[in-house]
């Protein structure tokens, strides 16, 4: 361990009862605390330090990662916990919890009964800090008003994404835009993950300034998917917004609503022709059809084929993290796969020497990844926990309301919907910036899906105590008086 990370362990020990402590006694500094937890998770790279870090690994996860993002949330978790806001209850237990806690015991058993387990231990401490995000979310959400500071803060973070894929594009000329992140399928999964919720909050009942705020956003973030000529991204975006608005809006047709779709589809026609060029381009120079041949060196049929090798040789997979292990060292050239093994866990290869290894990446598909890692009961528990984040969104859609939480519901399903498909198409759902923000998403959906059933229950007790006192008070009238 070097001198820089013992620095950053000292700092994290001593930042971490502070924080909690401001957060505990001032509303201000946890809701400052939220702000900048929801924004970071964007920039995550930008504040982060990595303990044993494996950079030469081609895996989900490189090291004992830890970020300001952490100390935030672990400081909004233990304040609230500590000291609850008036009216609230200091606890609750958020939908999906026991799900994801089962989910982690079998990554824990996977890595137990895998080796290598170092690069197990990396992906399960993510694990571990995804839970603290979600928890810390779910406590801090519980009214329209943190709704507003969440979805503020996601526009201020589409709105940085947004500047810097104008800079990369129009200054320094790349022609499929990143952003911040790592690729330019990493910003797309990112934008169709967030959009829904500012279609939500712009139909709702906050604030008008706030809502013509999130209209804005909106368009950006339309403009940086454009700019990354995602072939997945782009068409799952459009439908996770169109599913949205078809949810939000009301059908009765006004002038007003006739000239916003007008404005809308004008803005939006206007960003398809500027990017018609590059989009044509894309979709010529690598048509679908090649990604879904299984001929085809590292396409998404490729990586099934793998997968398939894999379970019929490991009924729990190769263990958690370890996909780009085994498959450079034992399956791929078994396959006759051009990989070439590592030399070891523990040991970096020559930098110099670095770029000319041909390791295996993580399988471009988030179910054949998980397969592969955690075996076919693996891939059934992964798939219970996103069923359940599913169908804590689907309660929202039964009936139209315009009250600003259940809009924001609805937008958190489509949310949902968006990381879902095009977790289909890549394996980023485990970066460390989509994973942050999409925990922050299902922790707000998790508050806004018990604050449902409680509201529920407090009705049905209700009725129920409105009908008890109809049959005392028809007791009452065909009680005979006494004399």
């Amino acid at each position: 361990m070097e001198l820089k990370h013992l620095v950053a362990f000292c700092l994290i020990v001593a930042a971490i009862p502070v924080g909690a402590a401001l957060a505990a006694f001032s509303q201000r500094a946890r809701d400052a605390a939220f702000l900048v937890m929801t924004f970071g998770s964007a920039i995550t790279d930008k504040l982060d330090v990595d303990f044993f870090s494996r950079y030469w690994y081609r895996g989900t996860t490189r090291g004992f990662e830890f970020t300001l993002v952490d100390v935030l949330a672990i400081s909004i978790l233990l304040g609230s916990l500590l000291v609850p806001r008036a009216g609230q209850s200091r606890w609750f237990w958020p939908a999906s919890l026991g799900a994801i806690m089962l989910y982690f015991l079998y990554c824990c058993l996977s890595v137990v009964i895998s080796d290598p387990k170092l690069f197990g231990l990396f992906e399960l401490s993510k694990i571990v800090r995804g839970i603290i995000i979600f928890l810390a979310a779910a406590s801090f959400v519980r009214t329209e008003r943190e709704l507003g500071l969440l979805v503020f803060a996601l526009g201020c973070a589409v709105c940085f994404e947004g500047a810097l894929s104008i800079r990369q594009r129009y200054l320094m000329g790349i022609y499929r835009v990143t952003g911040n992140l790592d690729h330019a399928n990493s910003l797309s999964m990112y934008l169709c993950t967030v959009a829904p919720v500012f279609v939500a909050a712009a139909t709702s009942k906050l604030p008008k300034k706030l809502r013509a705020f999130f209209w804005f956003c909106l368009c950006v973030a339309a403009a940086a998917i454009l700019m990354t000529v995602s072939r997945a991204g782009i068409p799952i975006f459009g439908l996770v917004v169109i599913g949205t608005a078809a949810w939000c809006v009301s059908l009765r047709i006004t002038p007003k609503k006739l000239l916003a779709t007008f404005v809308l589809c004008l803005v939006l026609g206007g960003m398809v022709y500027k990017s018609w060029g590059t989009l044509k381009q894309r979709f010529a120079a690598a048509p679908i059809e090649s990604e879904y041949s299984a001929e085809q060196f590292e396409s998404r049929a490729f990586y099934f084929w793998i997968a398939r090798a894999i379970l019929a040789d490991r009924f729990f997979g190769v263990g958690l993290n370890n996909w780009s292990w085994w498959v450079s060292t034992v399956y791929g050239p078994q396959l006759g796969i051009p990989y070439e093994a590592y030399p070891s866990a523990t040991d970096a290869p020559s930098k110099e020497l670095l770029y000319s290894f041909v390791f295996a990446p993580p399988a471009h598909n988030l179910a054949v990844l998980t397969a592969g890692e955690l075996g076919w009961p693996g891939l059934i528990l992964f798939g219970l926990v996103w069923l359940r984040w599913l169908q804590m969104g689907m309660s929202f859609l039964w009936r139209r309301a315009p009250e600003t939480m259940h809009r924001l519901g609805v937008g958190l399903f489509f949310a949902v919907c968006g990381n879902f498909l095009q977790s289909m198409t890549e394996w980023v759902f485990h970066q460390t910036q989509i994973l942050f923000t999409f925990h922050i998403l299902l922790g707000a959906l998790a508050s806004l899906y018990y604050a449902k059933r409680r509201k529920a229950r407090e009705f049905a007790e209700l009725e129920e105590d409105l009908e008890e006192t109809e049959e005392s008070v028809e007791t009452l009238e065909v009680s005979p008086i006494p004399g």
